[in-house]
């Protein structure tokens, strides 16, 4: 077994050691380590699994401290990745954490090999990033699958955060956005796919970024995570 089973023995206790193997050979690709994926890594190498490949372009931001797990005031100014790798491997050493300072965009897409990971978690910013990623995962058949990151700022119900098929969601800001980005490229989703989403919407500021809560993105990061490891689990 590839990782060391006492550091999953409580995980062993719930799973089974026959999913615990499982998890030690799922191969995920997160894209997006801000206050949503950053907790979703967290959970998923905590919880057993291998082998991840993180890709994020930003630096630490003093801005992201409030939220994001590989912010603290040490690490401003480091790629999000590096402090994340380092972090991950802190966790399970015998996990094979790959960190790409890179951004996913459509020129660049085809250097990331989907297909070769079983699973794909969209936890990016940018609509038109965002939309690219939907439609590249969700076009290669069964493998990999998606689970995606819908808006996690403007929310302070925990409660109120739910997962459901892409095409049911409703009530978010950002999805109405990724429709109409579909809609108006000619081009949609070839499969169905999971979100994490709140229909909880409180008022856009009149100028600035949005405001947001590590109690939020933590919650939605580890039910992104939740998806996964519920999908392992289950053969599904």
């Amino acid at each position: 077994m590839l990782n060391s089973p006492e550091i999953f023995d409580r995980a062993e206790i719930l799973l089974g050691a026959e999913v615990m193997e499982r998890l030690a050979q799922t191969r995920v690709i997160l894209f997006g380590v801000g206050g949503v994926g950053s907790w979703c890594a967290e959970a998923l190498v905590r919880t057993g699994v291998g082998s991840l490949t993180i890709v994020d372009m930003d630096d630490v931001a003093p801005s992201n401290v409030n939220r994001q797990l590989p912010a603290t005031t040490a690490t401003i100014g480091e790629p999000k990745v590096e402090a994340m790798r380092r972090h991950l491997l802190e966790v399970n050493p015998q996990a094979e954490i790959t960190a790409l300072q890179r951004r996913f965009t459509a020129e660049s897409a085809a250097d990331f090999d989907l297909g070769s990971y079983d699973f794909v978690v969209d936890a990016i910013d940018s609509v038109a990033d965002k939309a690219e990623l939907i439609l590249l995962a969700t076009s290669l058949g069964s493998k990999p699958k998606l689970v995606s990151s819908m808006g996690a700022a403007r929310k302070t119900d925990p409660l109120r955060v739910q997962v459901r098929e892409f095409a049911d969601v409703k009530g978010c800001p950002l999805a109405a956005a990724l429709r109409s980005r579909f809609k108006r490229i000619g081009r949609w989703p070839r499969r169905k796919f999971k979100a994490v989403f709140s229909d909880e919407v409180l008022p856009a500021p009149a100028s600035g970024p949005n405001g947001s809560l590590m109690q939020i993105t933590a919650v939605w990061g580890l039910v992104l995570a939740s998806q996964i490891i519920n999908a392992v689990a289950r053969r599904q």
